[in-house]
């Protein structure tokens, strides 16, 4: 049995959890960083789809969600996170360190052990086709596209490092001009 003042503390106490979590929540929609980097990631992925077109003459929606390509994804999102970071706390703060030290790993990650891993991929579906034309001239099995006998593995893992540059100047870029339009 609790008592009335017990009651109104308890639930003055929840009002006031109620209304901290609105004032956090309608933070985040005001966190420009996060905001420019989501942009970007989607900005690149959605780039990806004409760059192809113009350079290959085929259009493929699955690069949208894929990963490799120009421009790398990862890259404009960390490059933009660390420019939207730089814009609201400056240049000289810990937010602005730390998120242009995980913009560097990251971008060196994705030429480096992530590309090796695409390029190794390569070799090893081309090792999978010779066997299987090797299987097929054996066994004369009935003829069948190479995609419904076997899964590839993923070939566009990392990027070659103009595609990580693209992809930075990519993050940079819509950032400021993100900015620009937000401070209209």
């Amino acid at each position: 049995m609790w008592s009335n003042h017990c009651r109104q503390s308890f639930t003055d106490g929840c009002q006031k959890l109620i209304e901290e979590s609105v004032v956090i929540n309608m933070e985040l929609f005001l966190n420009f960083p996060l905001w420019a980097a989501l942009a970007a990631i989607f900005f690149a992925q959605f780039v990806k789809v004409p760059i192809n077109f113009i350079a290959t003459r085929k259009l493929d929606w699955s690069l949208l969600t894929s990963t490799g390509g120009m421009p790398s994804s990862h890259s404009a999102a960390v490059t933009a996170l660390s420019t939207g970071v730089a814009l609201d706390a400056g240049l000289d703060s810990m937010a602005f360190a730390i998120s242009a030290m995980f913009a560097i790993i990251t971008m060196f990650d994705a030429t480096g052990v992530r590309r090796q891993a695409g390029e190794q991929a390569i070799v090893l579906n081309q090792l999978v086709t010779d066997f299987n034309k090797i299987m097929v001239e054996a066994k004369m099995w009935p003829k069948k596209p190479e995609q419904e006998k076997r899964k590839e593995l993923k070939e566009l893992l990392g990027h070659k490092p103009i595609e990580v540059l693209f992809g930075g100047l990519t993050g940079v870029f819509l950032t400021l001009l993100l900015h620009y339009f937000v401070s209209l």
